[in-house]
């Protein structure tokens, strides 16, 4: 490459036209080197905390550039080069790359797909094989090799106009808890509506949500890196919302609420099933919709709106925090020990100012609630009378309060519950009127189990509630509101008030125990949806057990309350923030941790332009409970979620909680219809060859021409299946009879090239004049990447010389196996621009019936010419 730099115009273009869509210039070389410097320098500034994230606007791009070979505009693989510094120069272990170019990024794809260290991770147009690069290794099936298999993920669109909502739930449905500790990103922008090479409807809104979603791991670790994108009005706009949200911005709003339409749902139901033998965190698909549901599901417009100027709002202070010390004057007469103390507010307040993120804050008075917005859920004869206990007497109090369930009444119980709900909607309108961004409110006594007419559960005012009638009413307008309720008790106050209404998404997390946890009762259960118009609009997930953690929680909000949140498009977030599923809870016996609480905060934030407060409800350990609201509160301010340690696979019984729920719901949320599919026009993948018990080749590549050592076997990993079926061993012989390549002259006819695929080893030697071995000068590049049934693209013009040439020497195959370097037991990569069908591998395989008639098949490369 370096002698570009002294060649003269006919000698660049000779060369370029030896490559697939590449062209060439004197300053390419020196261009190529300082993009991929800058990706070095942004990974030595963020692995050295200099700075939180970065994005490096560079060109030209990168992430087709395989490990000889320039191919798609790009030269070196700046993405893979960096991945390979972190870990060489900072001894970072686990790399995530996410591709999100529109174009597949096979190049990184080949140099890691044996490799479980980095994980890759694309979403790319692909059209069945028709959408360059042509290649089936793009597909769904290629997972990867040896112990690299799992650690290849490709989500492939097979229409034009995929839209946000598309690429938002192949995140929530796939992106695994790999704990990377870096993420790089070849973040190509010609997805975005208007890009004349993508076709597709993607918003710079929705790039904004993506980069969010990333923000969320490796502790913020997160660096961008240009590629694709030649509308050079929305590129920019889509570079400018990442941006904004690696800034620490809020996310802006989608143009509309939607779900992932039926194509992008069946492809990530494939690309689920291609990966569940590797990682037991994946939630197995439900099975087929009836037919009468499934007539409903394709109502998205034919064209989507056109993308709106985003506006990004300047907040002085980011996060509002209400508290105030007279609500501690609540407490129990009779019980000095009763776990809804007062000192549950204190001891919140007082870590929060030892970590100094109190004065980080806006502190915002309380007021009490008036009567008109506490009238908007609870009757007017139980507010009187909860009023009336101000001047009762101490015995007439616990009559009073024995009347309910799970209560306790002093003479300065009404005054606190209606300060802790005025105390809300003061944060409320501090929210809406763009005071503040977000905001925590550390009030007592709770509300979620307060009810239209009754106290339960600790609670007197739903304090959640009433705050979201009253953004309704301040904003004018039946406002989205969605409301989250992780305490450990099913809300049941919530859920009943809004039951019916339509405008208030109400989501609970909660412990159940077939009906044995308080408040008891089937209240809780997952079949309880709501009631018309409101049926589907009350969520529950009914936890039947205790131990509930970490990777409970993350499946859930990925597989659940996300898709669904995302379809519902909240315009306000209210968290009604319970701690007592926290570890150590004397209570809910489960083990959320501080950092989980965290990273569930910072997932809701991509919802409702940011809009988002937490409400104290439930959490009776002093330290859990202050722990957890200080690790959320760092989120709202604008740090990054810490990185998790290393996760156990979620419960069975979780998944099964999960699972039941999406059952239940399916019918009311499209986003949720992720089922059983086969994609009918592909073969089987690789992970379902390596996991076969029948007798076959012991890799999943050996059928197609693969030769893998025996030791590269699938590694547990975080999150990983425990056990992989054996494999059977495939002989010496068996792998070298199958790895044959032809260097094609100019003169040789593409027939010659293609339709010999069946011939056996000696008329191949009788053919063939120049053979030579494929070799692989890297060891930690795997070689074997490119035989996953790959469709390629062939251009005449291009098959010339010995830049598409794979080496096979007969020395090689006569030579014992242990005399064989470990190197040319491998198939090198194809060089020319892209990786060769098996219908380029001589004696391959013994059926043809997966081979490309090339002849018969026109594409276009990169450039958009019409290639036969």
């Amino acid at each position: 490459m370096e002698t570009t730099k002294h060649m003269n115009e006919a000698e660049l273009r000779v060369l370029a036209n030896t490559y697939d869509s590449v062209y060439l210039h004197p300053n390419s070389y020196s261009c190529a080197c300082l993009a991929s410097g800058s990706v070095l320098r942004l990974v030595d500034a963020v692995l050295g905390d200099e700075v939180r994230n970065g994005m490096a606007i560079v060109r030209p791009p990168g992430h087709h550039a395989q490990h000889s070979l320039m191919d798609g505009y790009c030269m070196f693989n700046h993405v893979a080069v960096a991945a390979r510094y972190a870990q060489q120069k900072h001894d970072i272990q686990r790399v995530l790359i996410v591709d999100w170019d529109v174009h597949h990024g096979q190049g990184t794809q080949f140099i890691f797909d044996q490799d479980p260290s980095v994980l890759y991770f694309s979403i790319h147009r692909y059209e069945h094989g028709q959408f360059w690069p042509h290649l089936k290794a793009s597909n769904w099936s290629a997972t990867g090799f040896g112990k690299g298999q799992g650690y290849n993920i490709n989500v492939p669109w097979n229409q034009v106009g995929m839209r946000d909502a598309d690429y938002i739930a192949a995140f929530l449905y796939i992106l695994l808890p790999f704990q990377p500790q870096l993420v790089l990103v070849a973040a190509g922008y010609d997805a975005l509506q208007g890009d004349p090479k993508g076709q597709m409807a993607a918003t710079p809104a929705g790039f904004a949500q993506l980069t969010h979603l990333l923000m969320g791991l490796a502790g913020g670790k997160l660096i961008l890196s240009l590629e694709g994108g030649y509308n050079h009005h929305s590129l920019a706009e889509g570079v400018s919302a990442s941006l904004h949200t690696l800034l620490g911005d809020p996310c802006p709003m989608l143009e509309s609420s939607g779900a992932p339409c039926l194509s992008a749902r069946t492809s990530i139901s494939c690309t689920l099933a291609a990966h569940k033998p590797f990682w037991e965190v994946l939630v197995q698909p439900a099975e087929t919709l009836n037919e009468d549901i499934m007539e409903k599901d394709e109502d998205r417009p034919l064209k989507p709106p056109a993308p709106r100027i985003l506006a990004w709002p300047v907040f002085h202070t980011r996060t509002g925090l209400v508290y105030d010390q007279r609500m501690m004057s609540h407490y129990n007469l009779w019980d000095n020990h009763h776990p809804e103390m007062p000192q549950r507010i204190s001891r919140i307040v007082h870590r929060l100012e030892e970590l100094s993120l109190t004065r980080r804050c806006l502190t915002l008075p309380a007021r009490p609630a008036t009567d008109d917005e506490l009238l908007t859920c609870h009757s007017a004869e139980y507010l009187a009378r909860l009023r009336a206990t101000e001047n009762m007497k101490t015995r007439e109090l616990h009559r009073e309060g024995a009347s309910f369930d799970s209560i306790y009444i002093c003479p300065s119980t009404f005054t606190c519950a209606q300060l802790a709900t005025g105390a809300v909607c003061r944060l409320v309108e501090a929210v809406l009127s763009g005071e503040v961004l977000n905001g925590i409110a550390v009030v007592r006594p709770p509300g979620h189990h307060a009810e239209w007419d009754a106290a339960c559960g600790f609670c007197f005012f739903n304090s959640v509630a009433v705050a979201a009638r009253h953004a309704q009413a301040i904003s004018g307008h039946a406002l989205r509101v969605l409301i989250v309720d992780w305490d450990i008790h099913h809300g049941n106050g919530t859920q009943h008030i809004f039951e019916d209404d339509p405008s208030v998404l109400y989501m609970s997390l909660h412990r159940y125990d077939h009906g044995t946890f308080f408040p008891m009762g089937n209240e809780g259960a997952s079949s309880q949806i709501g009631q018309a118009p409101g049926i589907g609009f009350t969520v529950n997930v009914a936890w039947n057990g205790p131990r509930i953690g970490d990777p409970d929680y993350l499946a859930a909000w990925h597989r659940l309350v996300l898709p669904i949140a995302y379809e519902f498009n909240p315009e306000l977030v209210l968290v009604s923030a319970g701690f007592d599923a926290a570890r150590g809870d004397p209570l809910g016996g489960c083990q959320v941790s501080p950092d989980g609480y965290a990273h569930l905060t910072h997932l809701l934030m991509g919802l409702a332009n940011g809009r988002i407060i937490l409400i104290l409800e439930g959490g009776y350990n002093l330290t859990s409970i202050s722990d957890s609201m200080a690790a959320c509160t760092r989120i709202l301010l604008g740090d990054p979620p810490p990185l998790l340690g290393p996760l156990r696979p979620p419960l069975s019984g979780a998944l099964a909680s999960i699972s039941e729920t999406i059952h239940v719901h399916r019918r009311y949320w499209h986003s949720l219809r992720i089922e059983k599919v086969e994609d009918k026009e592909e073969g089987p993948s690789n992970s379902e060859l390596a996991t076969k018990k029948e007798p076959q080749p012991a890799n999943p590549g050996l059928n197609k021409g693969m030769a893998i050592p025996e030791e590269n076997i699938l590694e547990a990993g975080i999150g990983k299946a425990a056990s992989t079926p054996p494999m059977e061993e495939s002989t010496p012989v068996q792998v070298k009879s199958k790895v044959a390549v032809v260097e094609i002259t100019q003169d040789q006819s593409l027939e010659a090239a293609t339709g010999k695929a069946t011939l056996d080893q000696t008329t191949l030697e009788e053919t063939v004049k120049d053979i030579k071995l494929a070799s692989c000068t890297d060891n930690q590049i795997p070689p074997s990447s490119l035989v996953q049934g790959t469709i390629p693209h062939i251009n005449p013009g291009n098959l010339i010389g010995s830049f598409r040439t794979l080496e096979l020497s007969k020395k090689a195959q006569e030579a014992p196996d242990s005399e064989i370097p470990e190197e040319e037991q491998l198939l090198g990569e194809a060089a020319g621009g892209q990786d060769l069908d098996d219908s380029m591998l001589l004696g391959c395989g013994d059926s043809g019936e997966d081979l490309l008639d090339v002849k018969n098949i026109a594409h276009q490369n990169k450039f958009g010419e019409e290639m036969p």
